[in-house]
């Protein structure tokens, strides 16, 4: 026995020797090919690609008793290597509804009367707290684990303030809100969040606000992903602006003014070390930046498309409208999500020579799409819809919910108390 084992022992350390000695070389090959071959990233791009072409609906949600538009969604952030659990959605009838991230079952919702909530964000740093912004002048915090409809914290703007955009900066210090142009006021607000889960139900005043680097509606705000002093704003007004906050004024704070030349509808950061601002506007163009360039002699603009509906084929289909942006840190690419008023979803690829088609996701909305959130742990999207449906799309999933007819049915008595999206959008561009 002694004498086999001795045997196996040696035959292992042999077939550990032959593995090193044929393997190892390949695989130095293949990283060496990673990080020299010019051709290895457009291999990476082009199986992002593939897998975005490929992603089929995985989940629908449960039809909702009070059918609404959905407008905004957030997942919560997965903590260390977890996955995310939750699932935020804003929507067209003043509320907040969070559902179970892997099935989409409804667990809670969350109304603001008298106001109108505008956007939702989930904390990072804590997967049960939620944000929005509302029309009242006020930013609010819910707590997920906590059964009362009550905010556990608000945040509370100046007496004119109506709030139409916010967001939380990285480090879930900063919260700022942009507000409707009042008489000849549009302000950008801030507040300090810490202690959010410590104060329940207390109410919180502004740190200060930016008042003279915009002057109309201020309709998006964008923090920085890595640096949480930087921020972007976009407006009614046409300008992109990046903010450092942690300068001692506004004038000093303002880094860089970009002008896309239309009321914007959607700011994003993309890049490596994400240093580009991009926006899209509510006549469906779409501007890219490099702030990056500010400091040499190089050109910001990378992009610049006047209306995308005609610089894009889409084959036999059309492009009716931009939805938003999301950037992809492992293809170092940017890519647009547009759709048409059946609810067909194109995703387009962008890139300093224009737009490109990657692929079309059909048969999953039955009117336009307002929302969208991008989940990199699984390559996933979820996407939220004037037919009142949420849907989780997984590359080659398979549904096998029989929930979309029920929910098809209830697009029409939505649409009956709830402006259509072209409306809507033609009433920003003044």
């Amino acid at each position: 026995i002694f004498f086999s084992l001795q045997q196996d022992v040696i035959a292992g350390f042999l077939y550990a020797i032959l593995i090193l000695v044929v393997f190892h070389p390949v695989v130095d090959l293949i990283d060496n090919f990673n990080l020299t071959c010019k051709y290895a990233p457009l291999i990476i791009i082009r199986k992002i690609e593939e897998q975005l072409a490929g992603l089929r609906i995985a989940k629908r949600s449960p039809p909702s008793e009070e059918p609404a538009y959905l407008l905004d969604i957030d997942i919560s952030k997965p903590a260390q290597s977890e996955s995310s659990r939750f699932v935020a959605v804003s929507c067209s009838n003043n509320s907040i509804r969070v559902y179970n991230r892997e099935t989409l079952n409804f667990l809670q919702e969350y109304r603001s009367h008298p106001g109108v909530l505008s956007g939702v964000r989930f904390a990072h740093a804590c997967d049960s707290v939620v944000f929005s912004a509302c029309s009242d002048g006020t930013v609010k915090c819910w707590d997920i684990r906590l059964a009362t409809q009550k905010a556990v914290q608000v945040f509370s703007g100046y007496p004119s303030n109506v709030f139409i955009s916010f967001d939380i900066n990285c480090s879930d210090l900063i919260i700022c809100a942009g507000t409707e142009k009042v008489e000849k006021d549009t302000f950008l607000v801030f507040w300090d969040a810490r202690g959010i889960t410590n104060c329940a139900s207390t109410t919180k005043e502004p740190l200060g606000v930016y008042s003279e680097s915009h002057n109309d509606d201020i309709t998006k705000i964008c923090f920085h992903p890595m640096e949480p002093n930087l921020v972007v704003s976009g407006s009614t007004d046409g300008l992109v602006n990046v903010f450092d906050i942690n300068k001692d004024n506004e004038d000093d704070a303002l880094i860089s003014t970009c002008n896309s030349d239309s009321s914007v509808s959607f700011i994003g950061w993309s890049g490596q070390g994400y240093q580009q601002v991009y926006c899209m506007t509510h006549d469906e163009g779409f501007c890219w930046w490099d702030i990056a360039q500010l400091e040499t002699e190089e050109p910001i603009t990378l992009l610049h498309v006047l209306d995308v509906r005609d610089a894009v084929c889409v084959g036999n289909d059309s492009l009716h409208y931009l939805v938003g942006g999301l950037y992809h840190e492992k293809a170092d690419k940017l890519f647009l999500i547009g759709g048409t008023a059946t609810g067909n979803i194109h995703l387009l690829s962008c890139g300093t020579d224009g737009l490109s088609l990657v692929g079309t996701l059909s048969g999953g909305h039955s009117a336009t799409v307002r929302s969208f959130c991008w989940d990199l742990t699984d390559e996933s999207l979820l996407t939220g819809g004037e037919d009142a449906q949420l849907l989780l799309w997984k590359p080659g999933a398979v549904e096998r919910s029989l929930a979309k007819k029920a929910s098809m049915k209830i697009a029409s008595s939505v649409q009956k108390r709830v402006r259509v999206h072209n409306s809507s959008l033609k009433s920003r561009k003044k």
